[in-house]
């Protein structure tokens, strides 16, 4: 029996097992050869941006830290709410930074009140280590499924995929990503109360965080109705955690804002809607009638990809916290409206849609997959460095 099948077939801890120093010590030393390489192929990416940032005449940490999305979290962290500026690329919206949940700028705030860093290399930090989480939790979820040469696989590939870059700047899915994954794997392990408290965390990350929630209570319902009413309370606790951090900030804005619609007020002002897709609909006719940037078609093969990967992942279904928090995720990336560039960047949390990948990776002879992440470290490299310091279109 192979290392994957004897992983796949493994004995589910018991429920409640509570989780040890030693557990947590021996699960490091089997993912440290994926960290070590996933900090070496992130390292790499930063590397190129900062070349590409210097040659045109920009600072590396600004690129990084201080760009797009960053700007608003710094100064969320530095001022608190309460900004609204008119765009200067869409006349007639106006961007609130309430549209930003709040966790990551309070982490900044927390950091910079303690440690003599400003808020933009606090940001950094905090991202980079949050990256750094989110491998580990994504190497332990496809270690306890599928083995761990599939597992290094697994954080290998997420590293290396094309908006990679993101992962390494002060936007929010590296954080999202390490409280999605140790949720996740809270589930696979039984350890509910875990579960819902870093959900509850992911829901106060962004407002995809809701995808973590929801795996949480789909989860808890099944357990509910396998037990047919002897279940035990972490149960239920956990499913009344999970969606408390999202519940609660959308509830805050509506306070502030005095109206029950205030978020979604907030992101139509974005020019950001639930449309089921016709926006992605539009954008992808006319790409493929001729005509947009590089960015957006670089969005069209990753969708293209996750929605293939989508198709494998049903015909080999992971267990089904995996599956609603997939699904929850594409759910909400594609059938929002506008920025369409940005879609990529929606799905990076989305690392069950790589378990078909990393598969077949992991039975492929050694060279073959050399050959191909050497391939993908080019491409997540070179187009991190276009996407930081040449594209119009916001990652």
């Amino acid at each position: 029996m192979s290392a994957d099948t004897a992983a796949s077939t493994r004995t589910p801890e018991p429920p409640g097992r509570p989780a040890t120093r030693r557990g947590v010590r021996a699960s490091l030393r089997r993912a440290w050869p994926a960290l070590a390489v996933y900090a070496t192929v992130r390292a790499a990416g930063i590397g190129c941006v900062a070349v590409a940032a210097l040659r045109t005449g920009k600072h590396p940490r600004t690129q990084l830290g201080h760009y797009w999305d960053s700007i608003w979290y710094v100064g969320i962290a530095q001022h608190g709410y309460g900004t609204s500026r008119p765009s200067v690329t869409h006349p007639g919206l106006t961007f609130s930074d309430l549209a930003f949940f709040p966790l990551y700028p309070a982490l900044i705030r927390a950091v910079t009140s303690v440690v003599p860093l400003s808020a933009v290399t606090a940001g950094l930090l905090i991202t980079w280590v949050a990256a750094g989480l989110a491998a580990w939790g994504i190497h332990a979820v496809g270690e306890r499924l599928y083995g761990r040469r599939t597992a290094l696989m697994l954080v290998v590939l997420w590293g290396l995929l094309p908006h990679a870059v993101v992962e390494s700047m002060g936007y929010t899915e590296s954080l999202l990503t390490a409280l999605a994954a140790w949720s996740l794997y809270a589930l696979l392990t039984r350890r509910w109360l875990w579960a819902g408290a870093l959900a509850l965390c992911a829901g106060a990350t962004r407002p995809n965080g809701i995808a973590v929630a929801a795996a949480v209570c789909a989860c808890a319902a099944a357990e509910v109705w396998r037990r047919r009413g002897r279940t035990p309370w972490r149960v239920w606790a956990g499913a009344a955690l999970a969606p408390l951090g999202w519940l609660g900030y959308i509830g805050w804005v509506g306070v502030r804002r005095g109206t029950w619609r205030g978020y979604l007020d907030v992101q139509d002002r974005w020019g950001t809607s639930l449309d089921l897709g016709a926006s992605v609909f539009r954008s992808v006719r006319g790409l493929i009638l001729g005509g947009g940037s590089p960015p957006h078609y670089m969005s069209l093969i990753v969708i293209g990809a996750s929605l293939v990967s989508l198709v494998c992942l049903a015909l080999r279904p992971p267990p089904l916290p995996l599956v609603v928090y997939t699904l929850a995720l594409v759910f909400i990336a594609l059938t929002g409206s506008h920025y369409f560039a940005s879609k990529p960047r929606f799905l990076l949390p989305a690392f069950p849609l790589l378990f078909p990948a990393a598969l077949a990776m992991a039975r492929a002879r050694p060279r073959t997959a050399v050959l191909v992440g050497g391939v993908l470290a080019g491409l997540s490299c070179l187009y991190g460095a276009y996407l930081l310091t040449m594209a119009d279109s916001p990652a």
